[in-house]
């Protein structure tokens, strides 16, 4: 596994760690993801602070189940996490974890982040997004004022395969790339350097989604779910940028 993040340019916080968090977990086969929803920098909050403590109370939650069961179950970690998460503010989460006795990825999720499943270079899979509307993601917030409560976390569980790559990230990521242009950077990449890392091959990844991102005149996923909403609206997205990668070996 591997990973990169790209965050926002924000001159008015140039000290900003951005909104994203993620955590890798290469030994035990697990990986997270966050992003903090943005609107609460009018409230004066840094809204990156929730997906921070998110997903390091998921990784203690995840630590601790592995110690006591070995098998984990990704909804139970994340709906724990979501319970000790006290600092203002919200965020979605995607939670992953491969399981070897059943040779499936076991996930949560909440929101427009989430994960796709690659196989011979084409998508076989790409989770759902939730959202109560255009550009209004379910998330998972200190109080249910501000958000909404464990009972939207989805669990998802997808067989896979060696020799399967997976392309996880935040919307920064999902709302700036079709599956499409994904399926040719492995096409590109992957037959050209079999020896390029994860990490590599996010890093490429990320910088495609910022590219596009800044584009104002293409067709992005952004642009086509705002066009099916009713909204004038093309072009990219500018976003706090994350992408994990794992391959299936």
């Amino acid at each position: 596994m591997g990973s990169f993040y790209i965050p926002k340019e924000d001159e008015s916080r140039p000290d900003s760690q951005g909104e994203d968090s993620h955590f890798v977990c290469q030994e035990k086969k697990r990986f997270g993801l966050a992003d903090g929803v943005s609107a609460w920098i009018k409230k004066g909050i840094d809204s990156g602070e929730y997906s921070r403590h998110l997903m390091n109370n998921s990784l203690v939650a995840l630590n601790q189940y592995y110690e006591r069961k070995g098998r984990v179950k990704p909804t139970r970690v994340l709906k724990d996490a979501y319970y000790v998460t006290e600092f203002p503010g919200s965020s979605t989460a995607c939670i992953v974890t491969l399981n070897d006795d059943d040779h499936c990825l076991h996930a949560a999720n909440v929101g427009d982040s989430g994960f796709l499943v690659f196989r011979n270079r084409k998508c076989i899979f790409q989770s759902p997004i939730q959202q109560h509307g255009f550009n209004r993601p379910y998330q998972l917030a200190y109080s249910s004022r501000f958000g909404d409560g464990a009972n939207v976390i989805t669990e998802i569980v997808v067989s896979v395969q060696s020799g399967d790559t997976v392309v996880a990230g935040t919307d920064g990521l999902l709302d700036n790339m079709f599956p499409s242009e994904i399926e040719e950077i492995l096409i590109k990449t992957l037959d050209r350097d079999d020896h390029q890392t994860p990490e590599d091959l996010a890093w490429t990844i990320a910088e495609y989604a910022l590219h596009n991102s800044v584009d104002r005149y293409s067709e992005s996923p952004f642009s086509r779910a705002a066009h099916l909403a009713g909204k004038n609206r093309v072009g990219g997205k500018i976003d706090d940028i994350t992408v994990i990668v794992a391959k299936i070996i």
